[in-house]
């Protein structure tokens, strides 16, 4: 189901745990396994829960909880714009209106031509740079404006 490179990956942060308590590397096997297959399908967390010896329940409940990862297939770029309270106050809502205008869709939407999934965030851990983004869970954009959204998306098309 996963790639000999990704099962190693695992392998490597199950090691970072008790042998008794291989589940603990659930939310790793997730992130690995998202970036091999792009999102995560009920048959992903599924080898994944049998992987780590875990009810499947348990990894649907971690994948579902936890804005980083998809379970649903997204457009190429996955951009995540925090709307928690600090990015709210700083203009996040000016940000989501100008995303959703020029990117022709909604939160929990994906462009008509794939390209651009765009999703509503929680903290960011980054409140001093408000308002911020996360493209594809990897690349923090802080200080937004809509000249900076404009250049960023001009950048990845």
């Amino acid at each position: 189901m996963l790639s000999p490179a990704s099962l190693a990956q695992i392998d490597q942060e199950i090691v970072k745990y008790p042998s008794n308590q291989r589940q603990s590397a659930v939310m790793s096997a997730l992130r690995i396994a998202q970036v091999e297959k792009g999102w995560l399908a009920i048959e992903t967390m599924d080898f994944i829960a049998d992987y780590l010896g875990m009810p499947a329940i348990a990894v649907y409940e971690v994948a579902t909880f936890y804005n980083m990862y998809n379970t649903v297939p997204t457009g190429k770029y996955k951009v995540t714009l925090c709307t928690n309270i600090s990015c709210m106050l700083m203009g996040a809502p000016e940000m989501a209106e100008h995303l959703k205008q020029r990117l022709g869709c909604g939160f929990g939407e994906t462009t008509a031509d794939g390209k651009f999934t765009l999703k509503e965030g929680e903290c960011m851990g980054a409140c001093g740079d408000a308002p911020l983004c996360l493209i594809n869970n990897h690349r923090m954009e802080s200080f937004l404006t809509a000249e900076k959204i404009d250049t960023i998306l001009e950048e990845l098309k």
